[in-house]
C-alpha cells in the first residue's frame, strides 16, 4: 500500500485521504458494474491507499451504500448522504436506466430534508453500509439547481428540520463531521448564513476549469474552519477526454462551445508542457488551503490507477504560470508549486 496524505476535517476528529473514491461509479453511473468488478475497484483503491470512500443513497438507489459495505474494512473512513429516503418498488427490467444509474437496486428515492426523514435515512444507510456509524453525513442537493421554484420549501425543511437531526448525530457520536454535499456555490453561502457546518461536499464548482468560489466561497470557509471536499474535478470528464476526441461532457451533459473552447486553450498549455491535463486537473483544487481531498469518481480498477498517476505526476510551476498568464486560472486562486503529496502554495 502506497501512503496518502492525510488532512483533517474542520476542527472536528475526521480526517481524510488527499484522494478520496467517489462511490458512484459502483453504484451503475451511467453503466452496469458486476459485483465482482466493483469489488476489484474498491481493493486496487485500498491497495494503492485511499482510505477515503463517499457514497450516497442516490448511487445506484442504495447499491453502492450496499457494495461498499460488503466490501470495505473496519478502518477506513466513509462518508455518505442524507435528503433522500429510499422506498421499494418492483425490480425494473434488466437494462433499465433510473436517474441516471444502470439496473440500480429496486428503490425509489423521495426528497426529505425533515429531522425524521434524515434519521431514518440514515439508519437505512447505516444498515446497507453494515455499520453503526460513519464519519461523514451530507445534506445531499439542497438548492435550486436540483430543486428549482421548490427550492426554499426543502431549505426551510432543512434548516428547521435536518440540519437539526445531523447536529444530534454528531452530539450522540454516531458521525464525526457534518456538511452539504452539492454541485453550486449560492446554496453553501445561504446554509453558512443560518448554521455551523464542518465541511462542504463540492462537486465541479472549483476546478481547473472554473473557479469561481476562490472568490467567495472558500476564503469564507477558511475564516469558519470549513473544510471543501472537491468532487467532480474532471468536470464530468472533459477535462480527461480532452476536445479531439469526440463530443465531450460538461455538467453531467453536452459541453457547450464556450466551455469546449476554453478546455482547448487548457489542454494546449498543458501539451506544450508535456503534462497530462487530468493531472493538472486532479492536483489543482488541492493547493487551496480551504480543499482538504479531492474525490474523482472511480468505477473500475483501472480508473483507480490512472487517477493515482494523475495524483503523483510530477507537474513544472511553469505550467501553472502560463495558464495564469493566458487568464485561466482566477488571481485568487493559488496553485501548486510541487507534485501533490506535499504541496506548497503559490499565489
Amino acid at each position: 500500500m502506497t501512503h496518502i496524505p492525510a488532512n483533517r476535517i474542520g476542527v472536528t476528529q475526521a480526517t481524510i485521504s488527499e484522494i478520496g473514491f467517489g462511490g458512484g461509479g459502483i453504484g451503475n453511473l451511467y453503466r452496469a458494474v458486476s459485483d465482482d468488478d466493483a469489488e476489484a475497484t474498491v481493493q486496487c483503491a485500498l491497495d494503492l491507499g485511499i482510505r477515503y470512500f463517499d457514497t450516497a443513497p442516490r448511487y445506484g438507489h442504495g447499491l453502492s451504500e450496499r457494495r461498499l459495505g460488503a466490501f470495505l474494512p473496519d478502518d477506513v473512513v466513509i462518508s455518505t448522504k442524507v435528503g433522500r429516503r429510499l422506498t421499494p418498488i418492483a425490480r425494473p427490467p434488466m437494462g433499465t436506466l433510473r436517474h441516471g444509474f444502470m439496473d440500480a437496486d429496486p428503490f425509489e428515492e423521495h426528497f426529505d430534508y425533515s429531522y425524521d426523514g434524515v434519521m431514518r435515512a440514515f439508519d437505512a444507510s447505516l444498515e446497507r453500509l453494515k455499520r453503526d456509524r460513519v464519519d461523514i453525513i451530507y445534506a445531499h442537493d439542497i438548492g435550486a439547481l436540483t430543486h428549482g421554484e421548490a427550492a426554499p420549501r426543502h431549505f426551510r425543511e432543512f434548516i428547521d428540520g435536518g440540519l437539526k437531526a445531523m447536529h444530534a448525530l454528531k452530539a450522540a457520536g454516531r458521525v464525526n463531521a457534518i456538511g452539504l454535499g452539492v454541485n453550486e456555490e449560492a446554496v453553501c453561502h445561504e446554509v453558512l448564513d443560518h448554521a455551523d457546518i464542518d465541511v462542504v461536499l463540492l462537486a465541479g464548482r472549483y476546478t481547473l476549469l472554473e473557479q469561481a468560489p476562490a472568490n467567495s466561497l472558500l476564503p469564507r470557509c477558511v475564516s469558519r474552519n470549513v473544510s471543501i471536499v472537491l468532487g467532480g474535478p474532471y468536470n464530468s470528464g472533459i477535462l480527461i477526454k480532452g476536445v479531439g476526441n469526440g463530443p465531450a461532457n460538461y455538467d453531467y451533459g453536452p459541453a457547450p462551445a464556450e466551455i469546449v473552447a476554453r478546455v482547448a486553450r487548457i489542454e494546449d498549455i498543458c501539451r506544450a508542457h508535456g503534462v497530462p491535463m487530468a493531472a493538472a486537473a486532479l492536483q489543482f483544487p488541492l493547493a487551496h488551503p480551504s480543499v482538504v481531498s479531492v474525490i474523482p469518481g472511480m468505477g473500475r480498477p483501472d480508473t483507480v490507477t490512472s487517477n493515482l498517476a494523475y495524483y503523483r505526476t510530477q507537474i513544472p510551476s511553469s505550467l501553472w504560470t502560463d495558464l495564469r498568464l493566458a487568464g485561466l486560472i482566477e488571481p485568487s486562486a493559488p496553485t501548486p508549486t510541487v507534485a501533490s503529496g506535499d504541496m506548497c502554495l503559490d499565489t
